[in-house]
């Protein structure tokens, strides 16, 4: 305990004297947070702000919350494919250790997400503990364009994040524009399973089905409620009868294709079970951050096939070469994509 109050008084005093704090920021939060004029250095709280980092400033990445695996490795810059991992200091199993956060000397923690009084209190205690000022980002869908240009202009990224943020309000624009012309009754129903028994599923308002929401399909487990993840019963699915079912996992993807408990579910009869591309972030949730935005060119193919047009397999191309910097050949198309669609595409 003693060397840890030693340490903070000394990373409290180095920031303090140094005069770098110059301007006021008011995060979501409705916290006022003192800011250095030029960020360096940032460690985020959790895996939305991991990815929205990396995405606009990757050399002021001072490490992942979660080791990247060698398959997420693969589609991501190799500047940051070993950085250190820290730990995450939000959310279930918080694991980040405050030493190893104030040794990292970061100018800035940034958290990106869901923004409510459990969320400020946590990112008061943290800055107060370290002295390192923490800031709270808004991470809905929706507010994709400005969370990207607010934090552009935080990190002293602006071009880029413009760049970035025209992209994400031309993805939402045709998205917009595409469902208004389609009638209520060409929206399909989709379940959403998680895990490999495919029983775990977002409700109404869950932040894991902020793009299924966005893609005007119908969450058939918005029947069982509102609120967050949760478990479900097989006869729960099999009463809500979906048309589509996305699985997170391509082992539940591959079992209810073939195991008799699901074969009365129409999604499974007439072959519509597909696996939520994942790599290297998840395309639907996993984390719920702007790694989704792609996930958005992919239900658009996969639900509505006849109303969207566009070439997919080059949009990915884009994306992640936009947002991932990294280039993406005919090989890696078909491991991105693997299960994700229809096997005539």
């Amino acid at each position: 305990m003693l060397k840890l109050a030693s340490t903070i008084l000394v990373a409290l005093f180095t920031v303090f004297s140094t005069g770098a704090f110059a301007r006021p920021f008011t995060d979501a939060g409705g916290r006022t947070v003192e800011i250095p004029d030029h960020v360096t250095r940032v460690l985020t709280a959790g895996p939305p702000a991991s990815v929205l980092v990396y995405v606009l400033a990757p050399d002021k990445l001072t490490g992942w919350v979660r080791e990247p695996s060698a398959e997420e490795k693969q589609f991501l810059a190799p500047s940051v494919q070993n950085l250190p991992t820290y730990g995450r200091l939000t959310g279930q199993g918080g694991t980040a250790n405050m030493e190893a956060v104030i040794a990292a000397k970061p100018d800035l923690i940034i958290d990106v997400g869901t923004v409510n009084p459990t969320y400020v209190s946590l990112a008061d205690k943290v800055q107060q503990q370290t002295g390192i000022p923490y800031v709270l980002i808004d991470g809905s869908f929706e507010n994709t364009p400005q969370t990207l240009r607010a934090v552009g202009d935080l990190l002293g990224v602006a071009p880029r994040a413009q760049e970035l943020a025209t992209y994400a309000e031309t993805t939402l624009k045709t998205l917009h524009d595409g469902l208004a012309k389609l009638p209520s009754d060409k929206r399909p129903k989709v379940y959403y399973g998680r895990g490999p028994e495919g029983l775990e599923t977002g409700l109404s308002g869950s932040i894991n089905m902020e793009i299924l929401q966005a893609a005007g399909a119908d969450n058939v487990a918005a029947a069982a409620g509102k609120g967050g993840l949760t478990n479900v019963s097989l006869e729960q699915v099999l009463g809500w009868n979906p048309d589509i079912i996305l699985a997170a996992s391509p082992k539940f993807a591959q079992a209810v294709k073939s195991d008799a408990s699901w074969a009365s579910v129409e999604a499974v009869k007439s072959g519509k079970v597909f696996t939520a591309p994942a790599l290297p972030f998840g395309w639907f949730d996993s984390p719920p951050g702007i790694n989704r935005l792609i996930g958005i060119r992919w239900l658009e193919t996969l639900l509505y096939p006849q109303s969207f047009d566009g070439d997919l397999k080059a949009d990915v191309r884009t994306f992640f070469k936009l947002f991932y910097q990294v280039d993406v050949s005919d090989a890696d198309l078909d491991t991105l994509l693997k299960g994700a669609l229809p096997s005539s595409k």
